[in-house]
C-alpha cells in the first residue's frame, strides 16, 4: 500500500517520523539533560512540536494537562489516578499537601507497598472480583515523589500556561520540594520570559533547565523538504520561502498547510514518478482554504471574550479597547512580547480615560475571559512579571492575514458612551 500523505505531513498525535526534524540537535540536549538531577522547562508556542518533542524522548511518560481555574494540586491527584492510585485532597500550601493516598486496584497496591504503605486485597466473590482500597494519610510531597519514583516513569506536567500566576507559583514551591525528594519533572507550557520558574522561585536556580522549542526559516523548510523526499516530491525555493513565512515560524501550523497544499493538488499517497510544486499559489490557497476553517474557532473565542467583557458593566469601554488594541498589534509584537505601555498608549490615544492602573487590572483578568467550560482554548495570554501579552495560539495569525475578520469589540467600543464604562476592573 502506498504512502499516504497524511502520513508524512499535518496535525498528529502520533510523531510522524518523515517529516520529523530535530531542529538545532535539540534531542541530543534534551536526552542528555534526561539524564541529569534537574527539572526540564520545554518552552514554545502552541504547536510548537513540544508534544513529539516529549513523546520522542519520553514514550512512558505520566503526562498531565493543566487546566485554567483549576489548583495545582491537581496535578498529583491526575498523576496518581494514572497509576491507579487516589489523592483524596484536604489542604494544601507552599511546602506542603495534606490528604489519603488509596490503592484502587491490585497494580496501585503494588506501588504503595514499595513506599512501604501495605494492606489488604479483596479476593474473588463469584466471578466478580472485589478490591478493598488500603492507604495511608500524607502531610508533605515525600509520598507522592516515592510513588512516581517507584513506578520507573518521568513525570510530565503540560499546558502549564493555563495554571493561574498564584498557581504556577504554588508549583513552582512544590517543585523545590520534589527536587529535594529526587523527583525530576518536565514542565511544558508557553512562555515568553526567560527562565520564569526562576522568577516564581528563585530556590530552583540550578535545580531546572529551560529549554526553548523554536523554529528557524531553514528548518520549516527541512519539514518540507525531508516530508516530500518520502512522497517524492519537491519544492522550487519561492514556494518553500512563502511557505516557511506564513507559518509564522511554527512547525504545527506548516505541517498542516503543506498538507492542505497537497490535498488541492491532488496528491494524497507517495507518487509513482516525481512531482515538482513551484507554484506559491498552491499554498497560498490552501491557506485561505485553513483561514476559512479557523473562523468558527475563532468567532467562538471572540463571542466567549466578548460575552465575557460584558458581564463587567463598570469597565466595558476599557475591555473593548484593550482586545482591540491587542489584536491589531503587530506579528512580531505578539510573538515577542506587547508591552503594557504599548497597549496603553493605543488605547488611551482612542480613549483618554483610560487610566494604566485600570488598564493592568483588566489585563490580569484577560486569561479568565477566553477559555471555555473545560478550562482551555487560551489564545492570549498576559504575564504580569513582565507586564506583557503574548500570543499562545500563532493560528490566529494566519486567521487574520487570510480571512476578513470583523470582531465584537469593536461595535463595543461604540456603543460605550458613559464614563462608568471606563472604571476598570
Amino acid at each position: 500500500m502506498a504512502k499516504r500523505t497524511s502520513d508524512v505531513f499535518g496535525m498528529s498525535p502520533e510523531v510522524l517520523d518523515d517529516s520529523y526534524v530535530d531542529r538545532g540537535g535539540l534531542d541530543e540536549a534534551i536526552k542528555l539533560l534526561l539524564g541529569r538531577k534537574t527539572h526540564i522547562a520545554l518552552r514554545g508556542e502552541s504547536k510548537a512540536g513540544k508534544s513529539w518533542l516529549r513523546q520522542r524522548l519520553i514514550p512512558d511518560a505520566i503526562t498531565v494537562q493543566c487546566r485554567l481555574g483549576r489548583p495545582a494540586a491537581e496535578i498529583y491527584r491526575d498523576a496518581l489516578s494514572q497509576l491507579e492510585i487516589s489523592l483524596e485532597i484536604e489542604q494544601t500550601d507552599q511546602k506542603s499537601i495534606k490528604g489519603r493516598l488509596e490503592a484502587t486496584t491490585g497494580f496501585g497496591a503494588k506501588l504503595l507497598a514499595k513506599v512501604g504503605i501495605t494492606g489488604e486485597i479483596g479476593g474473588e466473590a463469584g466471578r466478580e472480583t472485589t478490591t478493598q482500597k488500603i492507604g495511608r494519610d500524607v502531610t508533605d510531597l515525600r509520598f507522592v515523589a516515592e510513588i512516581i519514583k517507584a513506578s520507573g516513569r518521568r513525570l510530565v506536567i503540560e499546558d502549564f500556561h493555563y495554571l493561574s500566576p498564584e498557581q504556577r507559583k504554588q508549583f513552582a514551591f512544590d517543585l523545590k520540594s520534589l527536587w529535594d525528594y529526587g523527583l525530576f519533572v518536565v514542565i511544558v507550557g508557553v512562555w515568553t520570559e526567560t527562565n520564569m520558574l526562576l522568577e516564581l522561585n528563585p530556590d530552583l536556580a540550578g535545580r531546572v533547565e529551560e529549554v526553548p522549542v523554536s523554529w528557524t526559516d531553514a528548518e520549516l523548510k527541512k519539514i518540507i523538504t525531508q516530508g516530500g523526499d518520502a512522497l517524492k516530491i519537491t519544492f522550487s525555493d519561492k514556494f518553500l520561502n512563502t511557505a516557511s513565512h506564513d507559518a509564522f515560524g511554527n512547525a504545527g501550523i506548516l505541517q498542516i498547510l503543506i498538507l492542505k497544499t497537497l490535498d488541492s493538488l491532488g496528491i494524497q499517497e507517495k507518487c509513482q514518478a516525481a512531482v515538482h510544486v513551484d507554484k506559491e499559489d498552491d499554498f497560498i490557497s490552501a491557506a485561505m482554504n485553513y483561514a476559512e476553517q479557523l473562523n468558527p474557532l475563532y468567532q467562538q473565542f471572540a463571542k466567549r471574550v466578548s460575552n465575557g467583557i460584558r458581564t463587567r458593566k463598570d469597565s466595558t469601554g476599557i475591555y473593548s479597547h484593550a482586545m482591540a488594541a491587542i489584536v491589531a498589534a503587530t506579528d512580531e509584537k505578539l510573538v515577542k512580547g506587547l508591552p503594557l505601555d504599548d497597549i496603553f498608549a493605543v488605547t488611551s490615544s482612542r480613549e483618554p480615560r483610560i487610566q494604566k492602573g485600570n488598564l493592568r487590572i483588566v489585563l490580569e483578568k484577560f486569561e479568565s475571559l477566553q477559555v471555555d467550560s473545560d478550562g482551555r482554548g487560551l489564545v492570549i495570554s498576559y504575564n504580569p512579571a513582565v507586564s506583557e501579552v503574548s500570543i499562545v495560539d500563532k493560528q490566529l495569525l494566519l486567521y487574520r492575514k487570510y480571512a476578513t475578520v470583523k470582531w465584537p469589540w469593536e461595535e463595543m467600543i461604540r456603543e460605550c458612551t458613559s464614563d462608568e464604562s471606563f472604571v476598570g476592573g
